[in-house]
């Protein structure tokens, strides 16, 4: 067979986390079959590979915006598949979960094109071309500020020209530390974001679970003198949505404009300290959840059945701002579904219904992140307050879940820029 030196065209090389990348290859035989694959080294040390099985056009090439995978981690025609379908490689530790924790650094994918439909032992191969991408979450211009006052721990992102910008407070679930990316990507779409840290993995931090340290955080973004100071945000995840509701619904020293609330709850004993969050989650572990045949923790008993006591849950008629709820209809981690549902019921006996927006996905799980991130099922997770390491199962499908990313991203930016942004000024266009 002659020599074939096919010409891997991948654009762009350098992009945002939540940017289309195109893949074509040309000047291959016709109707020849291929892989194309996909590697990233993590921060944690592991590698994380996709393929998808192609064949050639009769004039020898691949476009993966328009050809379908044969077969490999995703199939179909899918133009993200190299990026939503990364796994970890055979042999790998378990528990993984693919995360970028310095978001000053990009997250490095190598593309590459191997002859014939081969499923392993792709480091042992050559390839028959690579070409190396880079994807931010952080855009040119958009800067990163330590923030370290009154008590409160945090990151400040401040995106690119003069403003004055709208905020979010980005608040992240029970596995604790100070989680940035996502803050990062919402600052390159013209949002001064600032990712909160309210529960330490530090020991000798002391957590901060209490109402006041969420207020005290909210001030500090609304004074930034960047920030539009009637135009702020809450975004919260999992328990960051606890605290979210909480803070909108009782606190009289913030006023959100919007609300993002992801794969989270109302359910929470809002008569006494917030930190009895955990405390009754601890106690509701022994005796409402239970394993899957993996030996994985299923947790989303744990508020169920949802209560019925007014004190027993956030009072839904108390929410005075838009809401936008997103829902993973397979979430093993915590009962969203019945939660949007009591959520409805309360807000449209309030007579405020009108201001929530529900989208719930099916096939989606509990760890609904930014576009293109791969599904993480089940993964290793640190209980900080108690100390416990568990194997959590988050649930949802691979092609459901990566779908139900890419829609709720979208539709996330659009709330935010429609409650946030005045209407005569356009959201700013990232791009690196």
């Amino acid at each position: 067979m002659a020599a074939i030196f096919p010409l891997l065209e991948v654009q762009p090389t350098r992009g945002l986390v939540d940017e289309k990348i195109q893949v074509v290859i040309n000047n291959l035989p016709p109707l020849f079959p291929v892989t194309l694959h996909s590697l990233h080294h993590s921060e944690d040390k592991d590698y994380w590979e996709a393929f998808g099985h192609y064949t050639s056009s009769n004039l020898g090439t691949v476009t993966v915006a328009k050809d379908a995978s044969l077969g490999g981690t995703y199939e179909g025609t899918e133009p993200m598949g190299l990026l939503w379908s990364l796994q970890p490689v055979p042999g790998s530790r378990t528990g993984l979960r693919l995360r970028t924790m310095d978001v000053l650094t990009p997250m490095v994918v190598h593309i590459s094109v191997y002859s014939g439909h081969i499923i392993e032992g792709f480091r042992t191969q050559s390839p028959l071309a690579t070409v190396v991408t880079e994807r931010w979450y952080m855009a040119p211009g958009v800067r990163r500020i330590d923030v370290r006052a009154d008590g409160v721990k945090g990151t400040l992102f401040l995106p690119t020209g003069p403003g004055p910008f709208p905020g979010v407070l980005d608040l992240w679930g029970g596995g604790g530390g100070l989680v940035e990316y996502r803050s990062g990507l919402l600052a390159s779409h013209g949002f001064v974001s600032m990712a909160l840290e309210y529960l330490s993995a530090d020991k000798d931090r002391t957590s901060s679970l209490e109402i006041q340290y969420f207020e005290k955080a909210f001030k500090i973004l609304q004074e930034h003198p960047l920030v539009m100071k009637d135009r702020v945000a809450m975004f919260g995840l999992c328990l960051g949505t606890t605290f979210t509701l909480k803070m909108a619904a009782y606190s009289e020293a913030v006023n959100p404009r919007c609300l993002v609330c992801v794969s989270g709850s109302h359910v929470q004993n809002v008569e006494k300290p917030t930190s009895d969050i955990y405390t009754n989650f601890f106690k509701n572990m022994s005796s409402k959840t239970r394993y899957n045949e993996e030996g994985h923790l299923i947790c989303r008993d744990t508020i169920l059945p949802i209560p019925t006591e007014p004190g027993e849950k956030v009072d839904m008629g108390r929410i005075k701002c838009p809401l936008m709820l997103v829902v993973g209809e397979d979430d093993q981690n915590w009962a969203t579904v019945e939660s949007a549902e009591d959520m409805a019921q309360m807000m449209h006996a309030a007579g405020n219904k009108h201001l929530m927006t529900t989208y719930r996905y099916p096939g989606a799980g509990h760890l609904i992140e930014p576009p293109y991130t791969p599904l993480i099922r089940a993964s290793s997770f640190k209980v900080l307050l108690a100390n416990q390491k568990v194997m959590m199962l988050w649930g949802g499908y691979t092609k459901l879940h990566a779908d139900a990313q890419e829609d709720s991203w979208e539709k996330i930016l659009c709330f935010l820029q429609l409650h946030l942004y005045p209407s005569h000024d356009p959201l700013p266009q990232a791009k690196l």
